[in-house]
C-alpha cells in the first residue's frame, strides 16, 4: 500500500486547482486520479468562449482555461494518474484505483472528492414511444462535434434549457443543422442569461416553457417528437400536443453528481444538491476527506469552481498539518423563497470571511437577501433580480458570527 498526504480524485477544473491550492500551502506529497486520458474533465469538449473572466481576468475557451491549470500542477510537479479509475473509498481514507497496469491501494492522510457530475438520461424522463438512434444527453452530443469531429444530425430539438442545452443550440446552428424547438418544462429557463441571448435569441431559436416531448417517433432513426404544454402539476395537456419532424433529439435534463464513492465512504448526502454535506472548509462530515466542485454543487461558471476547490485544497492542507480549527458548527438552512444553502454547517471561531452559496426557487424581481440567526440580522443584500439558473453568493464576516449559537438560515423578501 502507498502511502500519500492528499489523494485528489478526479481531475477536472476543481481537482487541479484543489492540487494547486494544496501545494501552495506547504503540501508536496499529492496524487491526482483521473480517469480520462487527458487532464481538464468537461472543459475540454467545451470550445466556446466565456470562461476565465472572474478568476483569470480574461476570457477563454474551456480547453485554454484547463490548460492554464494542468500547467500549474505540471511546473509544481504534482503526480497524475491518468487513465486510471477510483473504485472504492473507505472512510478511512484508504483509495483503491484500477489501470492498465493493476490495482493500486493509497493510504492518504486527506482526500479531496473533485469527480464531476454526469447527465441525467431519457432512462430517467419516463418518455413514450420508441427507442430509435438519434437521441443523445446534450453533453454526448457536444463531445461528438467538438472532439470527435462526428456530424448529429441536421434537424434537431433540445429538451431542456440548461445550460449545455443553450450551448448546444447555437453550436449546431453553426455546423449548419436547423434547432426547430428548445422545450422547457418549467415555467422559466434553467440556463445564464448570458446564454439564452447569445444561444437563442441570436439565432432566432424558439424557447417554449411549459412545454415538454411526450412521445418519441421512428424505429430505426429519429423521425420526429410531439411536443405538449404542461399544466402547474407538469402533466401534459392532451389538447396542445403537436408534432415536429427532426432526426435529432438532445436532452438538457440536469445533471446528477458522481456521488458513489461519497456514499462509500459513509458520507451524508444532502438530498436538494445532490452532494456531500460540509462546513465552511469543505470537509465532509468524515473527518479529513473534502469536496468540491460540481460532486458538490452544480456551479454556472468555471471560475466558481476553482474558487471553491481552492478552499478545498487549502483546507486539506491545513488538516494534514494538524492546523484546521476544531470547534463548534451551526447549520445553515434555506427560509423563504431558496432552495439550499451550502455549506450546510459554519463553525462560528472563523477569522475569515464565510461565503454562502445558494439557489432561488423560482425566478424574482428585486429581492431582499438576509442571513439571519435568531432575532439577529447577520447580513441583508438588495438583487435587482434572481433566478434559478444563477447561483447567488452572501459573504459573512467573521464577527459577525461571534456569540451565534443558533442555526443560521437564508431567506428572501421580495421588494
Amino acid at each position: 500500500m502507498i502511502k500519500n498526504d492528499i489523494v485528489i480524485i478526479g481531475g477536472g477544473p476543481a481537482g487541479l486547482a484543489a492540487a494547486v491550492a494544496a501545494y501552495e500551502n506547504g503540501i508536496r506529497d499529492i496524487v491526482i486520479f483521473d480517469r480520462e486520458q487527458t487532464t481538464g474533465g468537461i472543459l475540454r469538449q467545451c470550445i466556446h468562449n466565456g470562461f476565465g473572466l472572474h478568476k483569470l481576468g480574461q476570457e477563454l475557451t474551456g480547453p485554454e482555461y484547463a490548460d492554464v491549470f494542468s500547467g500549474m500542477v505540471a511546473k509544481r510537479g504534482i503526480k497524475i494518474y491518468n487513465n486510471t479509475t477510483v473504485t472504492d473509498l473507505s472512510s478511512d481514507r484508504v483509495v483503491t484505483a484500477r489501470n492498465s497496469e493493476g490495482i493500486i491501494e493509497v493510504q492518504a492522510k486527506a482526500v479531496i472528492l473533485a469527480m464531476g457530475c454526469r447527465e441525467r438520461s431519457r432512462g430517467a424522463l419516463n418518455i413514450s414511444g420508441t427507442r430509435p438512434a438519434g437521441i443523445y444527453s446534450a453533453g454526448t452530443a457536444q463531445r461528438l462535434i467538438n472532439l470527435e469531429g462526428f456530424s448529429v444530425g441536421k434537424k434537431a430539438v433540445i429538451l431542456g434549457s440548461g445550460d449545455i442545452g443553450l450551448i448546444m443550440a447555437r453550436r449546431l446552428s453553426l455546423e449548419g443543422a436547423t434547432v426547430e424547438a428548445v422545450c422547457e418544462i418549467m415555467p422559466y429557463s434553467g440556463g445564464l442569461t448570458r446564454n439564452i441571448v447569445q444561444c437563442l435569441e441570436d439565432y432566432n431559436i424558439p424557447l417554449y416553457l411549459n412545454h415538454t416531448v411526450a412521445e418519441i417517433h421512428g424505429k430505426d432513426r429519429l423521425e420526429g417528437v410531439t411536443i405538449a404544454e404542461v399544466d402547474e402539476n407538469r402533466r401534459i395537456i392532451d389538447q396542445t400536443k403537436r408534432y415536429i419532424e427532426c432526426d435529432t433529439l438532445l436532452l438538457s435534463v440536469g445533471l446528477i453528481p458522481e456521488n458513489e464513492l461519497t456514499r462509500q465512504a459513509g458520507i451524508t448526502i444532502d438530498p436538494v444538491t445532490g452532494g456531500a454535506v460540509v462546513d465552511e472548509f469543505r470537509q465532509t462530515d468524515v473527518s479529513g476527506i473534502f469536496a468540491c466542485g460540481n460532486v458538490l454543487q452544480v456551479h454556472d461558471l468555471v471560475d466558481y469552481v476553482s474558487d471553491e476547490a481552492e478552499i478545498a485544497g487549502v483546507s486539506a492542507a491545513k488538516f494534514v498539518k494538524s492546523q484546521l480549527p476544531v470547534a463548534q458548527a451551526v447549520n445553515t438552512s434555506s427560509g423563504n423563497g431558496v432552495r439550499y444553502v451550502l455549506p450546510q454547517r459554519i463553525h462560528t471561531c472563523g477569522t475569515e470571511n464565510t461565503d454562502l452559496y445558494f439557489r432561488v426557487t423560482k425566478p424574482f424581481g428585486k429581492v431582499k437577501i438576509k442571513v439571519i440567526s435568531g432575532d439577529n440580522i447577520l447580513n441583508q443584500v438588495v438583487r435587482v433580480r434572481a433566478v434559478p439558473g444563477e447561483m447567488e453568493k452572501i459573504t459573512l464576516k467573521p464577527e459577525m458570527l461571534k456569540e451565534i449559537n443558533q442555526d443560521i438560515t437564508v431567506t428572501l423578501e421580495e421588494m
